[in-house]
């Protein structure tokens, strides 16, 4: 009997022994196979941190470092560190006032046209030790209130342009091609025969390269044999003068803005279709039972319905706008007199057309900053209010 309980004993020794190294094993083989599908998504998300790191990442931090430095893109100086002087000469602005010249009577002197005369603005910017403040700076533009010309100095005209025409563009064509695109999607949200056949052919200019869209729309505005010229004078019967869309400075900025929407608009138009789609039909029921128009309709079911689309399309039209490049670097490489300048464009032209590798990287920081500041200014008004 004894030796029946000793052999009982070591077999239930044995057997936990098994269970505790098959627990083991099945843990261990658990932690093989988190290991391994680990590794595996690191591996398959590799290529895209690679082209992140090189292509983004790295980029900005080298134009970052750049910018606080004089350094040109081929140049046997080394490199010095010149601090903020970059964001200086980029961004200084000042204002400056005149008054006209007098006569030997003290009086202020007029012109043949009766204007005022004033004293040459370079007197005062051209190394005059009474203005120190002022050496460099040129004329952005002026103003007259009574006898008193004020100018708005400026130590990088062109750049000042390219920043105003920038957000002139984005301030025109954010609302513009968002609500033209929410028009059309409303007018394909049909069930209608062939509708699709629409849907296709507001989409098409999406997906033609913008460069192509660029050179088309060059013909189109051609001052002298241009498709739009020759169409406005068969309607007018002749009498429309052909107008030189691209090299007139009052019309280069309007002509980029209506072809940059019509070739964006379909994507957005997608955009907001699909939103249009994902609102349950019981609500249009529910409101059409309760009396309201289709007005009615839109203003509190449909616009509400869209909110996060509307979120997601206001971003992406805003990012798209202030990358303003293609489009002017094809058709106007910023002219005439600097009308059409982009923030991109200038970017690219000084540093790689005029080797200023240290300028075009202040450039690229400087816009960076304003649109992480317009992203985040836009997502707090856009975001989710308690009620």
């Amino acid at each position: 009997m004894q030796r029946l309980c000793l052999i009982k004993q070591e077999f239930v020794a044995m057997s936990s022994i098994r269970t505790d190294s098959a627990a083991a094993l099945g843990k261990g083989g658990r932690l093989n196979t988190e290991h391994a599908e680990t590794l595996a998504g690191w591996l398959m998300a590799t290529p895209a941190i690679v082209l992140i790191l090189v292509f983004l990442i790295i980029p900005f931090i080298m134009a970052f470092v750049f910018s606080f430095t004089n350094q040109r893109l081929f140049s046997p100086n080394t490199p010095e560190f010149v601090g903020t002087r970059n964001f200086t000469d980029l961004m200084t602005l000042r204002t400056f006032s005149l008054e006209p010249e007098l006569d030997a009577n003290g009086q202020p002197v007029v012109d043949e046209e009766g204007n005022y005369v004033y004293p040459r603005l370079r007197e005062y910017t051209r190394k005059n030790p009474k203005y120190p403040e002022l050496n460099g700076l040129q004329e952005w533009f002026s103003w007259t209130i009574g006898t008193t010309r004020t100018f708005m100095l400026s130590s990088d005209v062109v750049f000042m342009k390219a920043l105003f025409n920038t957000i002139f563009f984005v301030i025109v064509i954010v609302p513009g091609q968002g609500g033209m695109a929410l028009i059309l999607a409303l007018l394909i949200n049909q069930k209608l025969r062939g509708i699709n056949i629409f849907r296709t052919i507001y989409f098409m200019p999406v997906v033609v390269s913008m460069v192509v869209v660029s050179i088309l729309w060059r013909f189109i505005y051609d001052g002298q044999n241009g498709l739009l010229n020759t169409l406005l004078g068969i309607v007018s019967f002749g009498g429309f003068k052909p107008v030189d869309w691209l090299g007139t400075t009052s019309t280069a900025m309007p002509a980029l803005m209506v072809m940059s929407a019509w070739q964006g608009v379909g994507f957005h138009m997608v955009i907001w279709l699909a939103g249009l789609q994902n609102i349950p039909e019981s609500l249009y029921e529910a409101a059409s039972l309760d009396g309201a128009n289709r007005l009615q309709q839109f203003r509190f079911v449909t616009w509400p319905g869209l909110r996060n689309t509307m979120v997601f399309v206001l971003v992406i039209i805003t990012m798209q706008a202030f990358g303003l490049f293609t489009q002017v670097n094809v058709m106007t490489r910023g002219g005439p007199l600097d009308s059409t300048q982009s923030i991109m464009l200038q970017a690219v032209q000084r540093g790689y057309e005029k080797l200023d590798i240290s300028g075009g990287s202040t450039i690229s920081i400087v816009f960076f900053v304003m649109v992480l500041a317009i992203s985040l200014v836009q997502r707090y008004l856009t975001r989710e209010k308690d009620a």
